[in-house]
C-alpha cells in the first residue's frame, strides 16, 4: 500500500514543467553570482553573499516542493478560503509589526530573516476564488458572484497598497485573464486596457483623448445604423484629412495651438451625423453610445487630479521618464538609462559570464533583485536573453495545456491562476529593464534575489502541479 501511492504519484507529475522550474531556478542562481559576484568570496556557495543565501533559498524551496507533492491535493481545495483569511491577517499585521524597507511596510523580519506576505496572497487569493467559481451553481456574471470575486481581490490588494506598494498591488490586475477563460467578456478587458490607454495619453495632452473619442464615437454611431457608403467615405475622408494636416502643421510650422484648431472639425463634422441618426431617425442608441463617450472623456479630464493626488512623487517621476514627459537620465530614470545601456552592451551573443562591465562595477541598480534581466542581456546577449524569454513562454503555454486537460474545475481555474501571475510578472519586469513600461518594482520568477520571491513563485507553482497529478481523484 506504501509502496503504490508514491510510484503512482512520481508517474503522475508533470516532469516537464518539474524540468522548466529548474532550469530557471538554475539559470536565476548564476545570474546574482554574475550579478554581486565578489572577487574576494569567488565561492558560489558562500552563505555571507547573497549567491550564497539564494542557494539556502533553493534548499528551502527543495523542501517546500516535497511537501507540496506529498500532501493529499484536496487540502488545497478544502482549505483554501482559511488560508485566504489567514493571508489577510498577515497583510493587516504587517501594516502594524513588519518593518520598512525602501519606503514599503510590507515585511516581517525574523531574525535575519525577512518575509514579504504579500508575495504568497498571490496564491491565497487564486485558491480562494477558484474554490468559489469551482461551484457548479455559480456563474461568473451573475451579479452577486462578481461582487464576491471582486472582493477576493480588492481585500488583499487594498491592503497591499496601503503598504505603500503599489508594484505589487497591480499583479492582482493580472487576474483579469483567469476570470476571461471562467467567462467575464472581452469587451471588460478592452475597456480596461482603453483606460489605461487613455490615462497615459491624458497625461500628456487630454484634449487629443476628447478628440479621439468623438471620432470612434462616430463611427460606431454610423456603423450601428446601417450607413450608406458615401456616409463613411465622407467621415473617413475628413479623418485622412484632418490627422496628417495637423501633424505637418505642428511639425513645419511648430505652432503649439495649430492641431486643436484644425481636429476641432471632428466635433463639427459629427454634429450633422448626429443630428441625422439621433432626431430625424429617432435612434436609441444616443443615450448608450454617447453616454459612454461622455464617461470616457470625465475620466480623461479626472486623470491629472488621480496623477497628482494619489500616485507619489517617484511614481510620477518613473511614469514621466517612460513616457518622455520628463526624461532625468540621473534622477528617475537613472536605472532604467542604465539597464538599457548594459542590455545594449551585450549585442547578439553577450560578453560571456563574469564579463559584463556594467554588471561588475555596479552601475545598475537593485540589479539582483527587480533589474536582474539586465545582467542576462549584458553577459548573454540578445541570444540569451531569447533562450530566458522563451523558457518562461514555454512553461505559460505547458501550464495552460495542464489546465485545459483538468477534471475539476477548481484546478483549471487555478491554473490559469498560475498563468495570469506568472505573465504579468515576467512582462512587467522585462518591460522595466528596456523602459516600455514604469519601474513597479516586481520581481523576474525564479532568477529575482530574494527567499519570499522564491519560495512564493514556487508553491504557486507546484500546488499546480501537485492538482494536475491528482486530478484522477479531483472532481470539484
Amino acid at each position: 500500500m506504501f509502496k503504490r501511492q508514491p510510484t503512482k504519484l512520481w508517474n503522475s507529475i508533470d516532469w516537464i514543467t518539474v524540468l522548466l522550474y529548474t532550469i530557471l531556478v538554475v539559470m536565476g542562481w548564476f545570474n546574482i553570482y554574475a550579478a554581486v559576484y565578489n572577487e574576494e568570496y569567488q565561492s558560489i556557495f558562500d552563505i555571507s553573499q547573497k549567491y550564497g543565501r539564494q542557494m539556502l533559498w533553493i534548499i528551502a524551496a527543495i523542501v517546500l516542493i516535497i511537501a507540496i507533492l506529498l500532501i493529499d491535493g484536496k487540502i488545497y481545495v478544502f482549505f483554501a478560503y482559511p488560508i485566504y483569511i489567514t493571508t489577510i491577517l498577515m497583510l493587516i499585521a504587517v501594516l502594524l509589526f513588519g518593518v520598512e524597507i525602501n519606503a514599503s511596510k510590507s515585511w516581517f523580519e525574523i531574525g535575519g530573516l525577512r518575509i514579504q506576505p504579500a508575495e504568497f496572497a498571490k496564491i491565497s487569493t487564486i485558491l480562494a476564488i477558484a474554490n468559489f467559481l469551482s461551484d457548479s451553481n455559480r456563474r461568473l456574471m451573475n451579479f452577486r458572484s462578481l461582487l464576491v470575486v471582486g472582493a477576493f481581490i480588492a481585500l488583499p490588494a487594498g491592503l497591499i497598497l496601503l503598504q505603500n506598494d503599489t508594484g505589487t498591488m497591480l499583479v492582482f490586475t493580472a487576474l483579469v485573464f483567469m476570470l476571461h477563460r471562467e467567462g467575464l467578456p472581452g469587451w471588460i478587458i478592452v475597456i480596461a486596457f482603453f483606460s489605461v490607454f487613455l490615462f497615459i495619453v491624458a497625461l500628456t495632452n487630454p484634449f487629443w483623448i476628447v478628440i479621439v473619442i468623438v471620432m470612434v464615437t462616430c463611427y460606431i454611431y454610423i456603423l450601428l445604423r446601417h450607413p450608406n457608403k458615401i456616409e463613411i467615405l465622407i467621415y473617413g475622408g475628413a479623418t485622412a484629412i484632418l490627422i496628417p494636416a495637423a501633424l505637418l502643421t505642428n511639425h513645419f510650422a511648430n505652432l503649439e495651438y495649430a492641431p486643436h484648431w484644425i481636429l476641432i472639425g471632428y466635433p463639427i463634422l459629427s454634429i450633422p451625423i448626429v443630428l441625422y441618426y439621433s432626431f430625424l431617425r429617432k435612434t436609441a442608441y444616443i443615450v448608450g453610445v454617447w453616454g459612454i463617450a461622455f464617461m470616457l472623456i470625465g475620466f480623461s479630464f479626472s486623470v491629472d487630479y488621480i496623477y497628482d493626488n494619489i500616485l507619489q512623487d517617484h511614481q510620477r517621476n518613473r511614469i514621466d521618464h517612460v513616457l518622455g514627459i520628463n526624461f532625468d537620465p540621473l534622477g528617475a530614470g537613472y536605472n532604467v538609462n542604465q539597464s538599457k545601456i548594459a542590455i545594449g552592451s551585450g549585442g547578439m551573443w553577450g560578453k560571456g559570464f563574469l564579463q559584463g562591465t556594467q554588471t561588475k562595477y555596479d552601475f545598475v541598480p537593485e540589479q539582483s533583485t527587480d533589474f536582474i534581466f539586465c545582467t542576462i542581456g549584458e553577459e548573454w546577449g540578445f541570444v540569451g536573453s531569447t533562450v530566458v524569454v522563451l523558457l518562461f513562454l514555454t512553461l505559460m503555454l505547458r501550464l495552460i495545456y495542464l489546465a485545459e486537460r483538468q477534471r475539476s474545475k477548481f484546478s483549471r481555474i487555478y491554473g490559469y491562476g498560475v498563468v495570469s501571475i506568472l505573465f504579468f510578472h515576467v512582462a512587467i519586469n522585462i518591460g522595466m529593464t528596456i523602459g516600455i513600461t514604469p519601474v513597479i518594482g516586481i520581481p523576474l520568477p525564479f532568477f529575482s534575489y530574494g527567499g519570499s520571491s522564491l519560495w512564493a513563485f514556487t508553491i504557486l507553482l507546484f500546488v499546480f502541479v501537485k492538482l494536475d497529478a491528482s486530478r484522477a481523484d479531483l472532481i470539484k
